[in-house]
């Protein structure tokens, strides 16, 4: 009887892992088919779309697909995001691989796709910097440190209004990319910018986009965390 119950705990275990890392990777595949999309065919359309669409398209894909699997799997997107859970303890390192392994597969998925429907034009939707590495380095890591200062306000914080957390997250990842976009290209998603680069062949600068988003989210993270222990701790000033 004990050993039933043990097996019968495992699967349910698993297959709640399994609903996650599918919400996860269908919830990424529309973000990069989408974001990435549109600078192919912004490309090929000689800029019908413009930098704003594109901005705005990766905003509102976030927005719907945080509507869309936020309820299932927490709708990370995103594996600097993801970490930013784990180091506050929100997440287990077991449950952040498996994230992280769904969100790698939907990006790639995306790009494969993209790839299949109109070859390798615009580089996949690569992101590249045109200011210099340090530069688009620097904005990297302060884009997702506001991004994820913003998502764990919304997620994990009892006091704010849970019901805009997809609006508020979509809005400033649009507000990110439109004015910083055309620097450091706005990834904040190190998975964002690996697919395209992977697939493309498109590996200049790439380091910038497997580092610097971690860092943001991290410290974000852990400084949000911080603030509301401290008010929790304090009560609220008057």
């Amino acid at each position: 009887m004990k050993i039933t119950a043990t097996f019968a705990h495992a699967l349910q275990r698993n297959y709640t892992l399994l609903t996650v890392a599918t919400a996860e990777c269908i919830g990424i595949f529309g973000l990069v088919f989408a974001g990435c999309g549109a600078i192919i065919i912004d490309t090929l359309s000689h800029g019908a779309i413009t930098h704003i669409g594109v901005s705005l398209t990766f905003g509102l894909v976030v927005t719907a697909m945080i509507f869309a699997t936020g309820h299932i799997s927490g709708a990370h997107l995103n594996p600097a995001v993801t970490l930013g859970f784990t180091v506050t303890k929100h997440l287990s390192i077991q449950k952040m691989l498996v994230y992280w392994a769904a969100q790698f597969s939907g990006a790639i998925a995306a790009v494969f796709a993209l790839k299949l429907l109109f070859g390798g034009a615009a580089k996949l939707g690569a992101t590249i910097p045109s200011g210099s590495d340090m530069q688009s380095f620097a904005l990297e890591v302060i884009l997702t440190f506001f991004l994820m200062f913003v998502i764990m306000a919304v997620a994990t914080d009892s006091r704010a209004k849970s019901e805009f957390a997809p609006i508020a997250i979509g809005a400033t990842v649009a507000l990110e990319a439109l004015f910083t976009g055309p620097i450091s290209g706005a990834s904040m998603n190190p998975f964002r910018s690996l697919a395209p680069a992977l697939l493309s062949g498109y590996w200049n600068s790439q380091w910038i986009y497997l580092t610097a988003p971690f860092i943001g989210a991290a410290a974000a993270a852990i400084l949000y965390t911080w603030l509301n222990n401290a008010n929790h701790t304090r009560g609220t000033i008057s």
